[in-house]
């Protein structure tokens, strides 16, 4: 059985302000940070962190003692620890009037702050905690930051604790996009520690999928360097030496939608880990009957607009034709809309749930000294915690609807606490091929369970004394999430 943390709070983030502080004098924080640095409106995001890590079972027997140290159990003093949230993009396009706001897009401050302070006792003085995260390529990241509240938590550890509670943007290139077209490109420092290339070879979930790589499409126009890492039994990514030589990782997650994988959560979030978003396979160009996924079936308007791409994609790779392919995207999107299926943001993608898959294989097994694929387990302990207080619905993950959910999940294994969302959702975990293919697989493994049957929940109410213990199927949702446009029909549990 694999254990998952569960708390429910209120659904809101009306009324706590950046640090985002607890606003009561919790004695294991007050240990670390004095009284006066829990003074403040009391905090219920905070309160939720805690209690999913209560939940969770971590140190239980301290817990509302001063030595409390839940994260301490899963890694020693004097250690490195990587926070890595979701941090995609500065805004929320459906801020407009359709219900969504940049809330519902990335990881809130508060659940940052809450779990930042809780790493801090976890490597004590001796040690060190860090965010560290690569956005998406157009995300203003200062913008993102301000919006978060980082630099003020920054302040709280600096003039509290005189110490660093370092932020690194890992991207090593931002750009500007006009009507969905890459306008300005700009060199950034990147990751301090540099890059690793972790080739799964063919340990990877792409082995035997059938896919032909010369067909894989990334994040750029070039489509070369995605081919050329997925081909001649190579299956490599480029990863943040920052967190693959962490000690250990704390994966932040939003819970919402997602155009490719039908949801985001856990296994998705480590996207942000890449050095180049362009090495990772997206999807697979032209029809299925083609033998792609870009689109289901084979309209003679889907494939023009495929042949138009691919003309498009050497020529914008030069700075070619910026004007005449913007006024393209503004005349289709006036024609067709922004909801037709297109560049695989569909249920039938078989290549975006391969690549996560794969980039969590990469980070479980491995560590500062190389890649142990040989290994019977995962070398690497990473704690995730969802953010769910105000999740998202629709056209995620960047364009998604508010939805006022009020939860915080938190575990060790990432399919059992993306199980536990997607039932949360109103969403069948089987339907999902990035959930049900890895509880099947027999290579090296990224969850301990064959079967979502095998989580158990400890689900904690903000004010109640004791986890109540619960199967999945005696989790409670108030209504099915809205799935992505690619997915109505094809996510959603059965309606008994």
């Amino acid at each position: 059985m694999m254990r998952v943390g569960l708390a429910r709070c209120r659904p809101s983030y009306h009324g706590i302000s950046a640090p985002w502080g607890p606003g009561k004098s919790y004695p294991e924080v007050a240990r670390l940070l004095g009284e006066e640095a829990c003074a403040g409106p009391m905090n219920e995001v905070y309160a939720a962190v805690r209690s999913a890590l209560f939940g969770l079972g971590l140190d239980a027997e301290h817990f509302g003692q001063e030595d409390w140290n839940p994260i301490g159990e899963l890694v020693g003093p004097g250690k490195r620890i990587i926070l890595k949230p979701n941090l995609i993009r500065h805004w929320n396009p459906a801020d407009d009037g359709r219900g969504g706001t940049v809330d519902s897009v990335i990881t809130h401050g508060s659940v940052i702050r809450a779990v930042a302070d809780y790493a801090m006792i976890a490597a004590g003085p001796d040690g060190s905690v860090a965010i560290a995260e690569a956005p998406q390529m157009d995300c203003d990241f200062d913008e993102v930051r301000r919006i978060a509240g980082l630099d003020e938590i920054v302040a709280v550890y600096e003039e509290t604790l005189r110490r660093e509670f370092e932020i690194i943007d890992l991207r090593r290139e931002a750009v500007v996009f006009k009507d969905g077209i890459i306008q300005d490109r700009k060199v950034l420092p990147g990751d301090p520690k540099g890059y690793r290339a972790v080739d799964l070879g063919d340990k990877s979930f792409f082995t035997g999928s059938g896919l032909d790589p010369n067909r894989f499409r990334g994040a750029d126009y070039d489509p070369g360097p995605t081919a050329e890492h997925h081909s001649g039994g190579r299956n490599a990514y480029l990863l943040s030496e920052t967190v693959l030589s962490a000690d250990l990782v704390i994966n932040l997650p939003k819970l919402k939608t997602h155009k490719k994988t039908g949801v985001t959560l856990a296994l998705k979030n480590l996207v942000g880990i890449n050095g180049d978003k362009n090495w990772l396979p997206h999807h697979s160009l032209g029809s299925v009957d083609d033998g792609g996924d870009e689109f289901p079936e084979s309209k003679l308007i889907d494939r023009l607009r495929s042949r138009a791409t691919e003309i498009a994609r050497p020529l914008l790779a030069r700075g070619l034709g910026l004007k005449f392919f913007q006024l393209f995207r503004r005349v289709e999107s006036a024609t067709r809309g922004d909801t037709f299926i297109r560049s695989g943001n569909w249920y039938g993608n078989r290549t975006t749930w391969r690549m996560c898959c794969d980039l969590n294989r990469c980070l479980y097994y491995s560590d500062r000294d190389g890649l142990h694929l040989d290994a019977e387990a995962p070398v690497r302990t990473v704690l995730t915690i969802i953010d769910g207080v105000l999740a998202g619905e629709g056209e995620g993950p960047l364009a998604p609807g508010d939805v006022p959910l009020g939860a915080i999940l938190a575990g060790t294994d990432p399919v059992a606490v993306d199980c536990l969302a997607v039932r949360l959702m109103g969403f069948d975990e089987n339907k999902l091929a990035k959930l049900r293919e890895p509880m099947n697989d027999s290579g090296p493994r990224i969850t301990a369970i064959r079967s979502s049957e095998e989580v158990r929940v400890g689900e904690m109410v903000i004010g109640a004394e004791s986890v109540r213990e619960r199967t999945l199927e005696e989790i409670s949702w108030e209504r099915g999430f809205v799935p992505h446009a690619g997915w109505v029909g094809h996510v959603e549990r059965d309606a008994d």
